[in-house]
């Protein structure tokens, strides 16, 4: 049966260095974050590409969570490997080498292994990949979200641009809105950046939450607060993952359902940030989730102010 999020990204292997510590050749990639972090909410399928060399814990760790791993393509080149460091200022990494390797070679038939699917999320990848993605598919998926980055935005627009007219949902980082929109400020941004395609824009502000324009409504979600950070690698994508797994396994995409995605999105961001890869999105418990979700619906709760009663309190 085919899954009700399919992924169609990068499953990697990283060295990241923080103030807090290091890993090396730990398992990373766009879809194998995102699919972690969704497959507490709904059922996924992943489709990638790794080499030979890819460990085998990494298939362990995605069949755990009940990932179809059917989609992911073994080849005789060396995975994909990003390096990067963070200072204490988290926001940012600096990347320090990127090496392709069988990245150079994927070609993506979603046809033959997913013929019909619901959602479908084009994590960060070339945006040719993307486009030939949707085009495979005779029937169209009731919610299509992708997301880009900077280097695509840089050396391939008009191919990005061409995708983004055939897309429901792009999720992006600040500065990216910003290049993509040629403006500074995020609400001009978001407008521009409407006209070329997707009914709904999700820009990721990391430690400062996400701000949501769907459909000319605005919706605006903090990040969960968190003491202890080690790790901000695939946060952005565990966002994604929580977010379209929450509304694959609602059926729908209306506002009020978005709405509650992006929280979900948030919250298991924030278990990504705790731990490196993704040690802290594993093995977390209904309860552990409940909890945390209750916690973050406390700290944004509020009753209306009545402007009337203020000037009378005063």
């Amino acid at each position: 049966m085919t899954p009700s999020l399919v992924i169609v990204g990068t499953v990697a292997l990283d060295d990241v260095k923080t103030p807090f510590g290091e890993v090396h050749n730990a398992l990373g990639g766009s879809a194998f974050f995102a699919g972690i972090s969704a497959s507490y909410w709904t059922s996924v399928g992943v489709m990638a590409i790794v080499g030979s060399d890819y460990p085998s814990k990494g298939f362990e760790t995605m069949k755990s969570r009940g990932m179809d791993v059917a989609g992911i393509e073994i080849s005789k080149e060396p995975s994909f490997h990003w390096s990067g460091e963070y200072g204490f200022d988290l926001s940012s990494a600096k990347t320090l080498q990127t090496d392709l390797n069988c990245l150079l070679s994927f070609k993506p038939d979603i046809s033959k292994i997913y013929p019909a699917v619901h959602t479908l999320f084009l994590a960060n990848i070339d945006p040719e990949i993307q486009k030939k993605v949707i085009l495979d598919l005779s029937v169209r998926p009731s919610i299509i979200a992708l997301d880009t980055m900077n280097f695509w935005i840089e050396n391939k627009r008009e191919k990005l641009l061409d995708v983004l007219k055939l897309v429901d949902i792009l999720t992006i980082n600040e500065g990216e809105a910003r290049m993509l929109s040629g403006e500074s400020n995020l609400i001009s941004a978001a407008r521009i950046i409407s006209a070329m395609g997707p009914q709904t824009l999700i820009i990721k502000r990391g430690e400062y939450g996400a701000m949501v324009f769907n459909r000319g409504k605005i919706f605006l979600s903090p990040a969960f607060p968190l003491e202890s950070l080690k790790d901000p690698t695939g946060a952005g994508d565990s966002f994604a993952g929580g977010f379209l797994g929450y509304m694959a396994s609602e059926g729908g995409k209306d506002d009020a359902t978005l709405r509650r995605g992006i929280v979900v999105g948030s919250v298991m961001a924030s278990f990504c940030v705790s731990e490196f890869s993704s040690g802290g999105m594993e093995n977390l418990s209904p309860q552990t989730l409940a909890e945390r979700l209750s916690e973050f619906s406390e700290q944004t709760d509020y009753r209306p102010v009545s402007p009337i009663m203020g000037m009378l309190g005063g």
